[in-house]
């Protein structure tokens, strides 16, 4: 894991960006299928498997971040793609950013599944040292 390039960060970010268009399409179809209360649910419980596969390719193929730096960067690309595209483009509002189940549930559970997931598939002499 030695020096960060433009590729292994443009790698990293279309990994989080594949991850977030999976989610919205999720919530999406969710909302079309089964209202919004549903569409939270089901997002819940999708975000971190979709994040845990992705991740589980990202750290298998390339692995150029370690767990914790990916979990924290797929989690601030999920966050600022959110904040411009839904909100600013498509709700014309921040009110989402008020939901927990909506908005901060699944940026801990993509960051906790990427993490977990990281550390899992990466090997011992490439994890970041606890501190």
């Amino acid at each position: 894991m030695g020096h960060l390039t433009l590729r292994h960060s443009v790698i990293v970010a279309a990994h989080a960006l594949v991850g977030w268009a999976l989610c919205a399409a999720t919530m999406g179809l969710g909302i079309a299928a089964t209202g919004l209360h549903n569409a939270l649910i089901i997002h819940a419980v999708a975000a971190p498997l979709i994040f845990a596969n992705i991740s589980a390719l990202y750290f298998a193929r390339f692995g150029y971040t370690r767990p914790l730096t990916t979990a924290i960067a797929f989690v601030a690309i999920v966050a600022f793609l959110d904040a411009v595209i839904v909100a600013m483009l498509v709700e014309r509002s921040f009110e989402m950013f008020t939901s927990f189940a909506g908005t901060w549930l699944p940026f801990a559970l993509i960051f906790g599944s990427t993490y977990i997931t990281g550390v899992v598939v990466t090997p011992p002499g490439h994890r970041e040292p606890v501190r």
